[in-house]
């Protein structure tokens, strides 16, 4: 798909089948190299890898999605869109996902990802989920 044609929808939907493939190069290839992916401070996943919440960089958004990711969300990783709008170079995606954890336990959470495309990448993630439902999962004290 030529980048310089296709819609932001276009942009984040093909995204998503980077980020599944598991290919630094095609998660790569999706991203500024300025690109940006905040979270939740503190929440489950960010603690289960040192606390990284924010994000900085096509190339750390990349080892995230690449190699972290995978380290944590261990197997039968499915996703289930439940919306995709765009406006403009705005898309935002609500999501569910499942997984087996590293730990062995089943995971199932809620999403909203608000994503920014410039040029026909993308420049900035803004996610959200169900922080305290995600520690619970983890197997994570919840204050």
């Amino acid at each position: 798909m030529d980048k310089q044609t296709s819609t932001s929808k276009d942009v984040v939907l093909q995204a998503w089948k980077a980020f599944g493939s598991r290919d630094p190069a095609r998660i790569a290839d999706v991203f500024t190299a300025d690109a940006e992916w905040l979270a939740p401070p503190d929440n489950a996943t960010a603690r289960a890898l040192d606390g990284m919440h924010h994000l900085i960089g096509r190339e750390r958004i990349v080892r995230f999605l690449a190699v972290e990711f995978p380290a944590v969300f261990a197997a039968d990783v499915t996703v289930g869109f439940r919306a995709v709008i765009a406006e403009g170079d705005t898309v935002v995606v609500e999501e569910r996902m499942c997984a087996t954890l590293a730990n062995g336990r089943f995971y199932d959470n809620d999403y909203c990802f608000v994503f920014e495309v410039q040029d026909g990448r993308i420049r900035r993630v803004r996610e959200y989920m169900d922080t305290q439902r995600g520690a619970k999962m983890f197997g994570i004290e919840v204050t």
